[in-house]
């Protein structure tokens, strides 16, 4: 036997044992590092990473964008791209700051100042890289090749003063202001939001809508009936707001009957609402209304009322409590809206244009949302909190006309989720993006979206009703806002750098270097930061005054929105690599980012770097658009199985060390007495149904228990389901729990998300000990294959196997297969090929096949279609393990030559299943990078001991040979495998064995003419659906089969053609059996039809197919096939050896025996065993590897090697022996 020169493929399966061997040798030999620098002349390919921030651990959704932004550097690098990939950390804002302030327990601005500026800075910069070593874990375990080392950092003074470079322009060209105005207001962290980061926030919630009575102050019987769903905004009111084009009426009720008794009081007097909407109200009230008179908006527009809290009513001008006329009142509710200009931007505006924009608001609110000492008794009380005292009173008054709770979707903090959102009136620091709409638009519009309909869908909606972005933050941890202003004149200045601050006071920064002096351990950086940078000040000479800068820090989505140029320190540094980098071929981030990163990449690069700035910075040629992406795919969420978000305080998510590494979850320990009806019984787990999904095992399931985190002892339990228990938590018998250490949580009605912060020793590890985890290039595999990535994807242990089982282990068993019989045979891969025009046509077709997938999925990935390529290749890997191998085994099992060396078609076999493997290897190296190098380098750098590509993530792409291309072979062998796969769907419908042979198959082709063209190939076709014979029918099909059809409701309601379907489902309902028979027929053959009219496409039509009896039938696209399910006594016979030999193999894989080991067989059972066995010897022997078959009529001659199996319902002994 000669050497192998292939390394055995490992026989368990253990993806990601095999991965880790894979990154070890990756990071020993420098591949990333050698990849860019074999591409180091090539064409620039640029991506952007969006910066995570590392203050919280990483999730399914972060290894989803990961993957994606690897797949097409890895491929483009391939391609000959040099893609230098620059990763980021996002330092700064909100997200720093809220999880500082639960670390030290803490909450809102008075608490930061008490805690005190600096160390709380401190504290941000210790939290922004807490989890820096598992992000970076994450990245490299699931091969995302990204430059950590030389990563751009947020807070990083470089990357400052580059933000401040922006801002500065911004200031320069009058787009950066201060300005009063009504913005989402975060109370409990007192600062304003973005428009953008108010859009992250969104949640559904419960309000009050209620309508008030404003009684007119010249006709007090009759009243304004007006609508409000803010009550709190009640006391600050100043208007009632009607619209100009409406006419309104004065209606009158019955006060007996309406629906609320506290109404009762409101319905005595008249009430003004909108004419419109007197039916609606009158529903909602429960009385009838009658119309009294109608009256134009215009009379109404300037009278006085009565408000109904008189809250500022010794201060308050005669210019309020006053009807207005304004245009954004909608016919809805009862046509008068309350306005209160302090928290509303449509009503501080009306209030602006009306009075100026000096008018004082009335506003009974403080910063932190709570009531000011103007409302009494409610203050102190946050706002939301006290509607349902403010109804109340209403109420009391006899003035709440009609109250409701409505559901809708309301603002929260995007980064403390239990905090809503006020809308308030505050001075702010603006950029005037409005100003730059209509370039934003023409930008977004250059852009490659994927999905298309972002474009003008999210993207550009959002973008069309862009408001001025508001820029300024109350907080401190983040870019300080780099305006200084006058303390005598109020002249501003926005210096671009810290050098520039010198040029005007050289002391500037003296406070800072004393203050390193006495805590060296400062940060270089945070000398550009809160509260070290609040001390720089100036002046200028012949000017009075001194420049000190203003307190806000500026909102962290800005920082991220530089990102292009301020990674490189542009333009104080790294003006080249900038120009090189400007603008990215890609980006990717999830959807909510076309409020976050997409928009502050796009809106900042279009306000900054318009053609006068890019000619003075030397852009040369100017950037057209699109800058700064290109290209820019969108990725959907990740949810659990059932299509709910995934969320760890719920407990229905699977973290993704559980695909990476090891099934492997945490449970906090209970006994019996904490659950009432779940009994505890030693050597059982008993957890919830849903945990057991979760960790894709079965009911009575082998498992491992032991307390994480300790060495100490484990026991093998048997697992159980209880519909009692909650997620997360187990109950363990008192005897098992002592076995490993554990002892009952002492906190019993525990939350999923609590379970990883329990002691130790009251939460408990149970693992799979049998089957491994997935691995990275599954859940790379999982995230590209399982549909669209803008679509959201339904995440499980169970999910992600199910893709690997059916394309990369598959894969993995074709490369098992050939790396053993290659081995077995002698097979030398570095031996020229022969001519590949010249092999058997299987060989050829597999070669087309191969050659016209690398030749679509280049297509697929140059058009950044990842999905579909991805079903590209795992219809390829089935036709290769499942036609192309299967039906070559012949082939590789021949016998060698007299040489000792395979013949010409077995070397062929051998030679077209290498090309196909590596290959592959190439073709999937971007998806799957562990396996692809895996496969390369036994196959390659082994097997043909070459060394120019260590790796195959230095290989080129493969290119496809147009030659090797049979597209008319192609199609054929793609008819036959339909035909099969048609049968094979027979079978199971008609529970018939796969093993049991039929008679005949009779096949009706949609399209007749390629009758002749399968004629060769009939015999095939026999094979593989395992009958005798097999017939095309050009006529008389009608003898087997007959056609019932029906209009499929739902497709055709989809398309809108509902009332059409019912006149096809009369139609179809009368159709006789010919006329149904040809509608298939067209409907197979074209994909579409006319029925008496009416144009369907194939999916409108529901076929059945009535088999005749002693047949079956099933049908598709490429036509109908027929089997005959009647069985004589000779098929029954042949249907018996068939699982004869399929035992005898099964014998040999549990006896371990080697593919090349002699047997001998002997077999003991019935007379029906005795007679297929006396007449089937030299099958067996041939078929088994079987030197002597023989038959015992007493089992105790079959010796002690006796095992017995069922075949067909007989009792046989075998007894299997190494010859």
């Amino acid at each position: 036997m000669t050497t192998p020169r292939f390394d055995k493929v490992r026989t368990e399966l253990d993806f990601p044992r095999d991965e880790r061997e894979i990154l070890s040798f990756w990071k020993e030999s420098r591949i990333f590092e050698k990849s860019l620098a074999k591409t180091s002349s090539g064409a620039p390919f640029v991506f952007y990473e969006g910066p995570p921030t590392a203050n919280g651990l990483p999730h399914n959704g972060h290894v989803l964008t990961r993957v994606i932004k690897d797949l097409f550097p890895r491929y483009k690098t391939m391609r000959g791209y040099h893609v230098a990939r620059k990763a980021g950390w996002d330092t700064h804002g909100l997200p720093v700051e809220v999880e500082v302030e639960k670390e030290l327990r803490i909450h809102g601005k008075a608490a930061i100042e008490a805690y005190g500026v600096e160390p709380f800075a401190k504290k941000c910069i210790e939290s922004v890289f807490r989890y820096t070593k598992e992000w970076e874990e994450l990245t490299d375990r699931v091969a995302f090749w990204v430059d950590l080392e030389s990563a751009y950092v947020t807070y990083h003074r470089s990357y400052v003063e580059s933000v401040w470079w922006a801002l500065s322009e911004l200031f320069k060209k009058g787009l950066l202001y201060q300005g009063n105005k009504v913005v989402w207001w975060w109370a409990q962290g007192g600062t304003a939001l973005s428009s953008a980061e108010v859009g992250l926030g969104y949640k559904e919630v419960d309000d009050p809508s209620v309508f008030v009575a404003f009684p007119l102050v010249d006709d007090p019987e009759t009243v304004l009936a007006v609508w409000t769903t803010t009550p709190w905004t009640l006391p600050s009111n100043m208007y009632a707001a009607v619209n100009p084009t409406f006419e309104y009426a004065v209606v009158k009720g019955d006060p007996e009957k309406v629906k609320a008794g506290w109404a009762k009081r409101a319905l005595e007097k008249k009430l003004v609402i909108a004419a419109g909407l007197v039916d609606a109200v009158a529903k909602k009230l429960g009385t009838t209304l009658t119309v009294e008179k109608t009256i134009a908006a215009k009379d109404l527009i300037g009278k006085k009322y009565v408000p109904p809290f008189e809250t500022f009513a010794k201060n308050a001008p005669d210019t309020v409590w006053r009807v207005i006329g304004a245009d954004f009142v909608e016919l809805s509710a009862t046509g008068i809206v309350h306005a209160a200009p302090a928290f509303g931007e449509v009503d501080f505006q009306a209030h602006r244009k009306l009075y100026g924009a000096d008018a004082p608001v009335f506003c009974a609110v403080r910063s932190d949302g709570t009531f000011g000492p103007e409302m009494g008794k409610y203050e102190g009380r946050w706002v939301k909190d006290a509607d349902k005292d403010l109804i109340e009173e209403l109420k009391e008054k006899g003035v709440l006309v009609h109250a409701e709770t409505y559901r809708h979707p309301y603002p929260f903090c995007w980064r403390s989720d239990n905090d809503p959102l006020i809308q308030l009136a505050r001075p702010a620091w603006y950029i005037r993006t409005t100003e730059k709409k209509d370039q934003a638009i023409a930008n977004n519009r250059s852009v490659q979206w994927l999905p298309e309909h972002i474009k003008e869908g999210r993207m550009g909606d959002f973008l069309a009703n862009n408001v001025d972005w508001a820029l300024s933050r109350e907080r401190y941890w983040g870019t300080p806002l780099n305006v200084w202003v006058n303390d005598v004149s109020g002249k501003m200045e926005a210096p671009a750098s810290v050098d520039e601050i010198l040029a005007k006071n050289p002391k500037a920064f003296d406070h800072w270097h004393e203050a390193k002096k006495i805590d060296p351990t400062l940060s270089d950086h945070l000398m550009v930061h809160k509260p070290w940078i609040d001390q720089v000040t100036w002046q200028n000479p012949g000017e009075e005054g001194t420049y000190r800068r203003v307190s806000e820090v500026i909102d962290c989505w800005f920082d991220s929105g530089c990102m292009p140029f301020a990674q490189w320190g542009f333009p104080h540094r790294g003006q080249e690599e900038f120009k090189k980098s400007f603008p990215a071929d890609f980006i990717s981030e999830a959807i909510d980012q076309t409020r976050g990163w997409f928009y502050s990449l796009l809106m900042v690069s279009t306000l900054v770097f318009d053609e006068e700035t890019q000619k003075r910075y030397g852009l040369s040629p100017a950037r057209p658009m699109p800058y700064p992406y290109k290209t820019c795919i969108v990725l959907g969420h990740v949810s659990d199985k059932e299509g709910k978000k995934e969320s760890k305080s719920k407990g229905n998510y699977t973290p993704p060390d559980v695909i990476l590494d090891e099934v492997r979850m945490d449970f906090a320990v209970l006994d019996e007495t904490d659950v009432e009806g779940v009994p505890a019984k030693e050597g059982v787990a008993f957890i919830a149904r849903e945990d057991m999904e979760g960790l894709d095992l079965q009911e009575g399931a082998k498992i491992r228990v032991s307390v994480p985190g300790t060495s100490g002892a484990s026991r093998d339990l048997t697992l159980q389901p209880h519909k009692k228990l909650r997620r997360r938590v187990v109950v363990l018998h008192e005897g098992d729990r002592k076995a490993v250490g554990a002892v009952p949580t002492s906190t019993k009605d525990v939350k999923p998300v609590e379970v990883p912060r329990l002691p130790n020793a009251e939460r408990v590890s149970i693992v799979d000990p049998t089957t491994p985890a997935p691995g990275a290039d599954a859940f790379r595999w999982f995230f590209f294959a399982s549909n669209p990535p803008w679509s959201n994807t339904r995440h499980s242990l169970s999910n992600v196997r199910a893709l690997q089982k059916e394309t990369l282990v598959k894969l993995r068993n074709v490369y098992s297969f050939f790396t053993i019989y290659a081995n077995i045979d002698g097979f030398d891969a570095s031996e020229a090929p022969s001519d590949p025009k010249k092999r058997s046509e299987i060989d050829g077709w597999i070669l087309s096949e191969l050659h016209l997938l690398v030749d679509a999925v280049t297509k697929d990935l140059d058009g950044y279609d990842l999905y579909t390529a991805t079903g590209r290749i795992t219809s390829f890997v089935d036709a290769l393990s499942n036609w192309y191998v299967r039906r070559s085994r012949d082939r590789f099992w021949a016998p060698l030559e007299s040489n000792g060396k395979p013949g010409a078609d077995k070397r062929a076999a051998y030679e077209t299943l290498f090309e196909c493997l590596t290959t592959l290897a190439k073709v999937m190296a971007p998806f799957t990078p562990y396996l692809a190098d895996a496969m390369w380098r036994n196959l390659v750098v082994k097997g043909q001991a070459k060394t120019d590509a260590e790796s195959v993530h230095l290989a080129d792409w493969p290119s496809s040979d147009a030659s090797l291309v049979d597209a008319g072979l192609s199609r054929t062998i793609k008819t036959v495998r339909d035909l099969v796969s048609l049968g094979l769907q027979v079978r199971t419908q008609a529970k018939l064995k796969v093993r049991q042979p039929l008679s005949v198959a009779k096949l009706i082709l949609a399209d007749a003419t390629m009758a002749d063209r399968l004629a060769p190939y009939l015999s095939m076709v026999a094979d593989e659906l395992n009958v005798l014979n097999v017939e095309v029918l050009v006529t008389d099909a009608d003898q087997y089969v007959s056609y019932k059809v029906k209009p499929n409701f739902r497709t055709l309601g989809q398309k809108g053609m509902g009332k059409q379907a019912q006149d096809l489902k009369k139609s179809m309902g009368t159709m006789a059996p010919s006329e149904a028979q040809a509608l298939v027929a067209t409907l197979l053959a074209n994909g579409k039809a006319t029925v008496h009219g009416v144009d369907v496409d194939r999916e409108d039509v529901e076929v059945a197919f009535d088999a005749k009896e002693g047949y079956a039938a099933a049908g598709d696209r490429v036509g109908v096939v027929v089997l005959d399910t009647r069985l004589d006594d000779a098929l029954r016979d042949l249907g018996y050896l068939r699982e004869l030999l399929n035992r005898i193999q099964t014998a040999r894989k549990e006896m371990g025996l080697d593919f090349v080991d002699r047997i001998k067989v002997a077999v003991s059972g019935t007379e029906r065993s005795k007679r297929v066995v006396a007449a089937n010897e030299k099958t067996i022997g041939s078929e088994c590897l079987a030197v002597s078959v023989t038959y015992a009529d007493d089992a105790s001659g079959l010796g002690d090697a006796v095992r017995e199996v069922d075949v067909d319902g007989d009792a046989v002994r075998l007894a299997i022996t190494r010859a």
